[in-house]
């Protein structure tokens, strides 16, 4: 069955036929994905790897994790499932939370 890898820190020029070259030196490549970003095209930094069992993504965590490709050192590591994100909390809220526009919670009395 195919293992899916994470691979990160790799370098903006690299692509996928790099990875794909690189990886299958020690196995068989199903696919190999580099992240882009979707307005400017450009990588994102990161990308995937599918080895062809997991034997041989065990074999190129060991020996792609920390070593050099294209020349910047990346992680490689099994892939994990994207986590659902939630649109809630955070960012900006408007509005004012209690007091006056002018002192925020002065009493009225401490005006001038």
């Amino acid at each position: 069955m195919a293992k899916k890898l994470f691979i990160g820190g790799i370098s903006y020029e690299t692509t996928e036929k790099t990875l794909k070259e690189v990886f299958s030196e020690v196995g068989t490549v199903e696919s190999a994905n580099v992240i882009t970003d979707k307005t400017s095209g450009r990588s994102k930094g990161f990308g995937f790897v599918e080895m062809s069992s997991e034997e041989e993504a065990k074999k190129a965590i060991e020996t792609f994790n920390g070593k050099e490709i294209d020349g910047r050192a990346v992680t490689v590591n099994e892939a994990r499932p994207m986590e659902v994100r939630s649109r809630e909390g955070g960012g900006f809220r408007r509005g004012f939370r209690g007091g006056d526009r002018h002192g925020f919670g002065r009493d009225k009395r401490d005006r001038w």
